[in-house]
């Protein structure tokens, strides 16, 4: 698995569901793409990534429309 720290995961499974960037990183953990990959494909740092995966932050409004582009060359 690509994400080194099981604290990330399981810090994930325990967030609010509902979140969309909870959602992300379950599906990102998932598909074994790596925090990394996220933050440059979204123009934010890994911190941030951290954050939305585990429910500490949500996806900016404007964010939340290149989600969908996300998730079709990611799928």
């Amino acid at each position: 698995m690509l994400f080194r720290s099981q604290q990330l995961v399981k810090a994930n499974k325990k967030a609010n569901q509902k979140l969309l960037g909870v959602q992300l990183g379950k599906y990102c953990v998932a598909k074994d793409i790596p925090v990394v990959y996220v933050a440059k494909y979204f123009g934010i740092s890994r911190t941030a990534v951290y954050a939305w995966f585990k429910g500490e932050s949500e996806i900016s409004a404007k964010i939340q429309p290149v989600l969908k582009l996300f998730y079709k060359k990611t799928a």
